[in-house]
């Protein structure tokens, strides 16, 4: 699957969103080693605190069906903003504790884009080297 693919998958999963108070739509795909793509999109609350970040919910998706972060082979974030919809601080952590420090991150909000990885967008993390 191409880059362009699956960025696709992602402003797809955009779509469904649930963004009631910002009308911020984010989407997200994870791209897995045997081809399956697991969708995600932003979903806010009345409590802020609750919301789920679209890259959030794809990757405890992913999780949740089982695979790991050695299965993982990219993730797409997107938005409609007039900037790229870089992950929060909360999802660089997750996504540093969920994939591969090099795995592709690709983020574009459809007139940019930009290819990363947690490591670039997260140096000197915070993991379970830390805790042990």
């Amino acid at each position: 699957m191409t880059k362009e693919e699956l960025l696709q998958h992602a402003f797809e999963a955009m779509e469904h969103a649930y963004v009631p108070y910002s009308h911020y739509r984010v989407g997200a795909c994870v791209l897995l080693r045997d081809g399956v793509i697991v969708k995600g999109a932003n979903i806010e609350n009345a409590s802020f605190g609750l919301t789920n970040c679209a890259e959030r919910s794809a990757l405890f998706a992913a999780y949740s069906a089982g695979y790991r972060k050695q299965d993982i082979k990219a993730l797409a974030i997107v938005s409609e903003g007039a900037y790229l919809a870089a992950p929060c601080g909360a999802c660089r952590q997750v996504i540093v504790e969920l994939m591969e420090e090099d795995t592709p991150i690709y983020l574009s909000n459809g007139k940019e884009e930009v290819s990363t990885t947690i490591k670039e967008l997260l140096p000197m993390s915070f993991t379970e080297k830390d805790v042990l």
